[in-house]
């Protein structure tokens, strides 16, 4: 495990949030009549997630997904509530934190005029690798990722969406954080790399005892991937369970998430 050491009667909980709540004010503009307004992006959530598991987040476009992977991974503070990572409160240990956990998000950013092996080295250099062992450990992942020697030392520039989500993939798994943060990250990657990607998410829980969290659109995905999930809708959890038990009656899990969110009564 990490080096960081984590509280004793915490170490089976990965992840606890408890009441979690996150605002955004939409500002009047001084010529605008109508008043500030408060949108709620994630209203009350609480949720554990034990050690070793594969967790999903379902919700459709602004359900408040992204919002609770940035709140977990320090980037925003909750309103109202506790995030806790290992026992490791995410405000007050923000730092200790940050060295347990890596993100992906569907809009990774990179040094675009540096090719995928010298991003994947200053990513090394910030969470302390040796230059060896990152670039070793870089090939090995870019590898079973599909991703060949040739390219790995052309400009990211020159590489598609989803060969350069492969990369923040292997950025993020370099680290072999103990808590992985996916956020959408088989979006824009043809089937073969999707499949890629999804054995490697596989692998990391086997080999490196890490525990996941994904957020996802993809039913498939959360159904193959995940231990449970729970769907979001309007920043609640409208529903928690292994993808089996949400499935009644023979139905795919794309049906329940259908009917659960309302989408196909909005479709009809």
């Amino acid at each position: 495990m990490n080096a960081v050491t984590v509280r004793s009667e915490s170490v089976h909980t990965a992840l606890a949030l408890r009441a979690i709540s996150k605002f955004f004010q939409t500002r009047r503009l001084p010529w605008q009549a109508q008043p500030h307004k408060r949108t709620v992006a994630v209203d009350d959530v609480s949720l554990t997630v034990q050690r070793g598991e594969i967790f999903g987040i379902l919700g459709a476009n602004g359900s408040g997904k992204s919002t609770l992977i940035r709140v977990i991974s320090t980037l925003l503070l909750p309103d109202h509530g506790s995030v806790e990572v290992f026992g490791l409160d995410v405000v007050r240990d923000e730092l200790r934190v940050k060295q347990l956990i890596n993100r992906v998000s569907v809009d990774a950013a990179f040094f675009k005029k540096l090719s995928p092996m010298e991003n994947l080295l200053y990513a090394g250099r910030l969470y302390g690798l040796g230059k060896d062992d990152a670039a070793r450990g870089g090939l090995e992942i870019l590898e079973r990722l599909g991703i060949t020697r040739k390219v790995v030392f052309e400009p990211m520039e020159e590489m598609s969406r989803g060969m350069q989500q492969k990369v923040a993939i292997a950025r993020a798994l370099l680290t072999s954080p103990v808590l992985l943060l996916l956020d959408e990250p088989t979006t824009g990657l043809d089937p073969r790399s999707k499949k890629d990607v999804q054995q490697l998410v596989l692998s990391m829980r086997h080999e490196h005892d890490a525990t996941v969290v994904l957020t996802t659109h993809d039913m498939d995905e959360a159904d193959r991937l995940c231990d449970r999930v729970a769907v979001l809708d309007h920043g609640r959890v409208i529903a928690l369970d292994t993808p089996e038990r949400l499935k009644t009656a023979g139905d795919s899990l794309e049906d329940v998430f259908m009917r659960l969110t309302g989408e196909e009564e909005q479709a009809a």
